[in-house]
């Protein structure tokens, strides 16, 4: 076993000293969480059902959207039971789990938005051959191995997290369960878990961004060949979607490293609110992003509401 579940529970917090404001929060969080889910699973029901959008660029939006909805579906429960029904403790062996949940899921993510750099390079720089490069077979084995890779390598801080003692306080800064969080509450020698998250950053992350920009680089210098500027442009604007999507997820995640890295005499709610930001906005804007830049998606969601009109 991975965790002792007769141990005390860890207590969730949700946004102290921000008390008059909770209804308020309450009612935005709810809102945000169904918009979410309406959004993420529009996408992944019209992708499954539009034919003419099973396309290897199509079934890598599927997995961005659906890592969005895993994030949601993890994180909602303990942020609506703190806000709504002051519903705090949660067993040891329930935050780990949420806690590695969460930090595979954002891997994935990562991932996710590198192969879709690379199907956007490949649609550029070989059209004629997208198809038979990105075959059915070879976007399955891209989406295992992008899946495996996020929820493999973050195994081992979460067992060792699991492996320690908690003598001290049990009271978590959010109302979901992260590794640098219940890492501080630990009584023992923590510097596998404190050296092993940077590695890993430095691996995925950091690899997977290099990764993206030397891929529009490419992009850019395959269709700055292009004679025509009419279609230079048709070219660019297939990446636009993509191009939005990364900024948003690696945005969120510079604000959040510079703060807590350089926020020292920030108040504590604002990284509060920046851990928030980062892990619901972007799953928040993805399908937004992709309903409003795709024309195709847009032509089916306009296809799905009009049925729903008949």
């Amino acid at each position: 076993m991975w965790f002792n579940i007769s141990a005390a529970p860890f207590l969730l917090t949700g946004f102290p000293g921000l008390g008059i404001f909770d209804p308020w929060i309450s009612i935005s969080f709810f809102v945000i969480y169904v918009s979410m889910l309406l959004g993420n699973g529009t996408i992944l029901y019209l992708i499954r059902e539009d034919h003419t959008l099973h396309q290897p660029m199509y079934y890598f939006v599927a997995l961005l959207a659906a890592t969005d909805l895993g994030v949601t579906l993890t994180t909602m429960p303990t942020v609506l039971g703190v806000l709504w029904l002051g519903h705090r403790a949660i067993s040891q062996g329930a935050c780990y789990f949420q806690a590695y949940l969460i930090h595979s899921l954002s891997i994935v993510e990562s991932g996710v938005l590198l192969v879709m750099a690379y199907d956007r390079f490949i649609a550029i720089h070989s059209p004629l051959r997208y198809t038979s490069i990105l075959t059915n077979a070879r976007v399955v084995k891209i989406g295992l191995g992008v899946l495996m890779r996020g929820f493999i390598l973050i195994v081992p801080v979460i067992i060792t997290l699991s492996g320690f003692p908690y003598c001290g306080s049990h009271v978590l800064s959010h109302a979901f369960c992260l590794h640098q969080d219940v890492i501080k509450l630990a009584c023992a020698d923590i510097t596998f878990n404190r050296l092993y998250p940077i590695v890993l950053v430095s691996l995925t992350g950091f690899l997977d961004s290099v990764l993206i920009l030397i891929s529009y680089i490419l992009i850019l210098n395959t269709v700055m060949g292009i004679a025509s500027g009419k279609e230079q442009a048709k070219a660019l604007n297939t990446c636009v979607s993509h191009i939005s999507c990364v900024l948003v997820f690696y945005v969120t995640v510079t604000g959040l490293t510079l703060i807590h890295r350089f926020g020292k005499y920030v108040p504590h709610v604002v990284h509060i609110i920046m851990s928030y930001i980062y892990f619901l906005f972007p799953p928040f804007m993805n399908p937004i992003i992709y309903s409003i830049k795709t024309k195709q998606i847009r032509n089916g969601i306009n296809r799905l509401l009009s049925l729903h009109r008949i």
